[in-house]
């Protein structure tokens, strides 16, 4: 049985918690396709948010709209209060310290090793002594459960569980009040899927992030989300915690969360 995060943190209390990401009706379109439209969402302080949704429903597509690799037809997004749509180029670049983000197939330089994957992030944002780079990469490596050894190797020499723990710890490298993960678990073994789960609960609660995390395994939902929100009909259709997802009146909604592989994930939980 896993342990699920902390439900007393303040995130989870309407007295104290801080928007850190607010989406303000967000239209984003690919042609004559619209992916969202007058999209709304707030995401916590502290909190473990899991956006789930079906095939085509943009939920990659949100995520990277908030980070800026994809500029949104209409709308706003503010990150720690800062509008990274429409503000200016330094707030964005100095806010763009504050998240890292892990992406579903790691997307790790191949011709770099482990080590330096962690240090580019570094490398290109902080004025630091190679030495000091170098350390501080190896402590991002070993927290995310990563040997030693892995530090001089390349992405290619590792196992797929691997490569995401080192997408994660590159993620981690400016020590970041905001964590993207896209697909964290996708590919990998229920073994390892527990395990990563239970590594992202860890840091979350012993480093004080926030996790915005794109996923479709509900065992990662039960085990560590504070809240889920579902992305349907262009736009986030309901938010909550995922316990309250099965009153939701709404086709998609019902199917995933009371399914068989629902009621065997919180069977789990």
């Amino acid at each position: 049985m896993k342990d699920t995060p902390d439900q007393s943190h303040p995130a989870d209390t309407a007295q104290t918690r801080e928007a850190v990401i607010q989406v303000r009706g967000l239209r984003t379109a690919f042609g004559p396709q619209v992916v969202h439209e007058n999209l709304d969402l707030d995401v916590w302080r502290g909190e473990v948010l899991g956006i789930v949704g079906g095939s085509g429903t943009g939920k990659s597509v949100l995520l990277r709209s908030i980070v800026g690799l994809i500029r949104p037809a209409a709308g706003n997004i503010r990150v720690l209060g800062t509008d990274v749509v429409n503000g200016p180029e330094a707030d964005r670049r100095r806010v763009e310290k504050q998240w890292g983000v892990a992406f579903q197939d790691g997307a790790l330089f191949s011709s770099l090793t482990v080590l330096q994957n962690v240090m580019a992030p570094m490398r290109e944002h902080l004025r630091l002594s190679h030495g000091l780079m170098k350390g501080l990469g190896e402590l991002k490596i070993s927290l995310v459960g990563l040997p030693p050894l892995s530090c001089g190797k390349f992405p290619s020499e590792l196992s797929g569980g691997m490569r995401k723990r080192a997408a994660l710890a590159r993620a981690l490298a400016l020590d970041p009040q905001i964590v993207f993960l896209d697909e964290p678990t996708a590919g990998l073994d229920p073994i390892g899927a527990a395990a990563y789960d239970d590594l992202i609960g860890e840091l979350q609660n012993s480093l004080g992030l926030t996790v915005f995390m794109v996923t479709h395994d509900l065992d990662s939902l039960y085990a560590i989300c504070n809240r889920v929100a579902v992305l349907a009909e262009k736009r986030v259709l309901v938010e909550g915690p995922v316990e309250n997802m099965v009153e939701v009146d709404h086709p998609w909604v019902q199917e995933y969360f009371t399914g068989p592989r629902a009621r065997a994930a919180k069977a789990t939980d």
